[in-house]
């Protein structure tokens, strides 16, 4: 049987948000039935480059679409699909800059052209003129609509009943299994960590803007007060990392502080957490949330994220208006066991397994469409 080869659209496969959901899928694929292929747009290397080329996957690297290039970046579009007319299903995930790439998958025939939000709000930048740009060329480029929640498929595709009528909320699931509770495995990591007896307070992301860490060590300041043997980790990297250093060493708090990097093994990391602290400005339906309540976790994360989120009833949602100390005293009245969440996330749909089942047989049907759906 010929396998389908799915092209995955996105900027670069490190650990994101959107990067660890499709590696999630993809590790569960039947790949002899379904391949995915990557359009990234970095010359470097990804995280997952490796990984991908490992399980058969094939990378093809384009430039980063900037504004003032985008004719060039046109054509490099439309001879790729020129020299590879095989692909009859083109995923895209760069918010507003898969209407050029859908644009140009219709007009080389293709019959499956899903376009997939993953945030919910960027706030107003100095690139809004070009993000409005995109969104007027994606009117009618894609035929499939993919959100990770019911916001952020408004927030990329606006209130059009029609369009929302179709959209495909399709969950950032993890592998259940993964984040199963282990008592060895918290005393392991809690021993690396030299937190026995500590409350530890995990945060998952990378060091943007977004991710809100300058908040985020307010708080743990806070925390710190309150209760001084308290820890915080981080894990991830970004290019604000260099100046959170700088703010904890100058608040004298590096001997409570881990940074761990980029790292493979979240789920491990996540027997070792208490609480889990996720002060970002906005997000989509972010997977690292629904890591940490497979883990059984409870999280103490901003309004701003959406409340479709909240799978479990761990979540405690708190406004960014409060200050610094409250986020804290409501971080020090959480609970610290961890629950089993499995069956509660499984029954939600947020489970690998029985999800990418579902998305190889949307793939199947989907490139078989032709005529009107092109």
């Amino acid at each position: 049987m010929e396998v389908l080869r799915i092209l995955q659209v996105v900027t670069v496969m490190n650990r994101g948000g959107l990067e660890t959901m499709l590696m999630n899928y993809y590790r569960r694929m039947d790949r002899t039935r379904i391949q995915f292929d990557f359009m990234v747009h970095r010359a470097e290397r990804g995280h997952y480059d490796d990984e991908i080329e490992a399980l058969g996957g094939v990378i093809y690297r384009m430039p980063p679409i900037r504004p003032g290039h985008y004719r060039s970046y046109f054509r490099q579009l439309d001879q790729f699909f020129k020299e590879h007319p095989s692909y009859r299903v083109v995923h895209s995930h760069i918010n507003e800059n898969s209407g050029f790439v859908l644009r140009a998958a219709r007009r080389a025939g293709i019959s499956c052209r899903i376009a997939h939000s993953h945030i919910s709000d960027q706030k107003l930048d100095i690139k809004l003129p070009f993000r409005l740009y995109g969104r007027m060329v994606m009117k009618g480029k894609p035929n499939a609509y993919f959100a990770c929640s019911r916001n952020a498929g408004r927030w990329l595709f606006g209130a059009n009943s029609d369009i929302q009528s179709k959209l495909v909320v399709m969950n950032n699931a993890v592998d259940l299994s993964d984040f199963a509770y282990s008592e060895g495995k918290r005393s392991e990591v809690r021993q690396e960590w030299k937190a026995e007896g500590r409350l530890v307070i995990g945060h998952v992301g990378r060091f943007d803007k977004q991710k809100n860490h300058d908040f985020l060590i307010d708080i743990f300041q806070q925390i710190h007060s309150l209760n001084p043997e308290a820890l915080l980790v981080l894990a991830g990297t970004g290019q604000l990392e260099p100046s959170i250093r700088a703010k904890v060493e100058r608040l004298g708090l590096s001997e409570h502080v881990r940074f761990l990097g980029v790292r493979k093994d979240i789920s491990r990391l996540m027997q070792g957490m208490d609480v889990f602290l996720f002060p970002s400005l906005f997000e989509g339906l972010p997977v690292v949330l629904v890591e940490a309540q497979a883990a059984g976790l409870r999280c103490v994360v901003s309004d701003a994220i959406t409340a479709e989120c909240d799978l479990s009833g761990r979540i405690e949602f708190l406004s960014l208006k409060h200050p610094a100390e409250y986020w804290a005293r409501t971080v020090l009245s959480q609970t610290c066991e961890h629950a089993d969440t499995a069956e509660l996330l499984r029954g939600q749909g947020y489970d690998t397994k029985t999800m990418s089942e579902w998305l190889a047989g949307f793939y199947t049907r989907a490139s078989a469409l032709s005529g009107e759906a092109r």
